[in-house]
């Protein structure tokens, strides 16, 4: 389990502020205990000496940023649920709770300030089976607790079409969060903006209503033909047909080329 003591020595500190820029620049798999001791000014085993190695790094790092934010996550959810009573929570109330915190700790610069978005995101969409596993084990009572929250909201969604959903959702929010494509775009329609809300606010209400489509989204045709696919199908053999179908010419070179 990642390291818990609030008064880890300034070698482990320098480690752990290493991790966290390393990864949003490489990744998991992309930093190596070298580079990371590199960054630190440390040796080499500095790492194993405080965290066990890479992984327990890792771990550690992500877990002095994600902890607080599940717990205001739950927090908000409490507290928007004990005034709702016996109601169900809206879908708009439930991504409050998950997008709020968020936010909140994006502002704070103690608690990892711009770059915190980014690391939440990349933290969702790494490809490292270890962090994926670290990420599922630890915060399952709080992706449990939503999906609960989500499960009570939308009643006619079947639990295996609502855990598709939710994944879909939580995918599209990591990648957002991730890159950095969406904040140039955010740069761009903010020029556009009357009022001047801060990007993360234009983020959430940007974000916010499509995701919720989504989730309300009428329940697909299983059993039927899936339209997508007819289409591709039938785009397929159009073009089949017209490459056989279409007259060969000379170029100026004397290649045969479909017309």
């Amino acid at each position: 389990m990642p390291a818990a003591s609030r008064t880890r020595p300034a070698t482990a500190e320098r480690l752990l502020a290493a991790a966290e820029r390393l990864f949003l620049a490489h990744g998991y798999d992309g930093t190596s205990s070298r580079m990371l001791t590199a960054a630190a000014r440390v040796n080499l085993a500095a790492v194993s000496y405080h965290f066990g190695g890479k992984t327990g790094l890792f771990q550690s790092m992500l877990a002095r940023r994600l902890d607080a934010l599940h717990e205001e996550r739950l927090a908000l959810l409490d507290a928007y649920e004990r005034v709702a009573g016996t109601m169900p929570l809206s879908c708009e109330r439930i991504l409050s709770a998950l997008f709020v915190p968020a936010l909140r700790l994006a502002r704070d610069p103690k608690r990892g300030g711009a770059d915190f978005l980014r690391l939440l995101g990349r933290a969702y969409v790494d490809p490292s089976p270890e962090l994926r596993a670290f990420l599922s084990e630890r915060y399952a009572p709080s992706i449990a607790r939503f999906k609960d929250a989500f499960a009570r909201a939308l009643p006619d969604i079947a639990p295996r079409e609502l855990s598709w959903r939710l994944h879909f959702m939580l995918g599209a929010l990591a990648y957002t969060l991730a890159g950095t494509d969406a904040w140039r775009l955010i740069a761009a329609l903010s020029q556009d903006e009357t009022a001047k809300p801060t990007d993360d606010q234009l983020l959430l209400r940007r974000l916010a209503p499509f995701l919720i489509a989504g989730l309300q989204a009428p329940l697909p045709d299983l059993a039927g033909e899936d339209p997508i696919v007819s289409i591709a199908d039938s785009r397929l053999a159009r073009g089949a047909v017209n490459e056989r179908s279409a007259p060969a010419v000379t170029t100026s070179r004397g290649a045969r080329r479909v017309a």
